[in-house]
């Protein structure tokens, strides 16, 4: 049932940088050693990442992106909202 002037909630949930690359590679189905093993970026190193104790960059953004199919965006802005004002 719709109640005039009321919009549905939208729910947020804020992820890091890390937190999007852990999910997208879950959603991808790989584990970390597979996901290493495919883009020559080592394990270690993804576990760091995703746990945030290192930070993403520009070139293993790109190099994870291509792997997990994604625009690098996706990992590098989680959650980001593009609006036709701030698109403009």
């Amino acid at each position: 049932m719709k109640h005039k002037g009321f919009r549905p909630a939208k729910v947020r949930v804020a992820v890091s940088v890390g937190e999007s690359v852990r999910i997208v590679r879950e959603l991808q189905g790989l584990t970390q050693s597979e996901l290493a093993r495919r883009t020559k970026i080592h394990q270690s190193t993804i576990s760091a990442i995703e746990n945030g104790t290192i930070n993403l960059g520009v070139e293993r953004a790109k190099t994870l992106a291509r792997v997990l199919q994604c625009h690098p965006a996706v990992l590098v802005f989680p959650g980001w909202e593009v609006t036709k004002s701030s698109a403009a």
